[in-house]
């Protein structure tokens, strides 16, 4: 077996690969929108931390991120730690996951010791997370409130943590796996 001294190149994508990523979509669309043309990697990481309030305000759009509230700057100060990123805008995390659902393919596809591999569709997930939203609203759970269990990583986990972000209530988890042997 070879050593591997730092810095040694372990992987590099294939050219056609590269041509067919996210970061090259998102290079041509910088071009196409904003005027902005990098040959690389490296010139887009340093115009990304040389220039950050332009980079993340093109992250924002490139990913069509929704908000029911603008935001009135990208970022307040460059301090950290304390930085203030899109102050003023609010937005839904579930509305994010939901809002590219499709029926062909799973939203989620799950595999533990003693279930077998399991598909769950985009509706299924539309229908658990609106009947745990539905009891969380019952229970008074709303916006800022603490949502917290010892759950194990299963699809019902996801569920809670869906639901917390729809009502705007922040969710903890602890699976029992990461606990001491009983």
């Amino acid at each position: 077996m070879a050593s591997v001294s730092e810095g040694t190149l372990l992987w590099q994508p294939s050219a056609a690969a590269q041509q067919q990523s996210r970061m090259m979509a998102y290079m041509h669309w910088l071009h196409a929108q904003q005027g902005l043309h990098f040959t690389d990697y490296a010139q887009l990481w340093e115009w990304s931390v040389t220039e950050v309030e332009a980079f993340w305000e093109s992250i924002w759009h490139y990913f069509e991120v929704q908000s029911s509230q603008p935001y009135t700057s990208v970022l307040v100060e460059r301090v950290m730690p304390g930085a203030q990123w899109f102050p003023g805008a609010r937005l839904n995390y579930a509305e994010h996951v939901f809002r590219h659902a499709t029926d062909t393919h799973p939203a989620l596809i799950f595999l533990a010791e003693h279930q077998p591999l399991t598909e769950i569709s985009w509706a299924e997930l539309r229908q658990h997370v609106a009947a745990v939203t539905g009891a969380l609203r019952g229970l008074g759970v709303g916006e800022g409130d603490r949502v917290v269990a010892y759950i194990p990583n299963i699809p019902e986990a996801l569920y809670i943590f869906l639901a917390c972000a729809s009502v705007g209530a922040i969710w903890s988890s602890c699976s029992p796996d990461f606990g001491s042997p009983v």
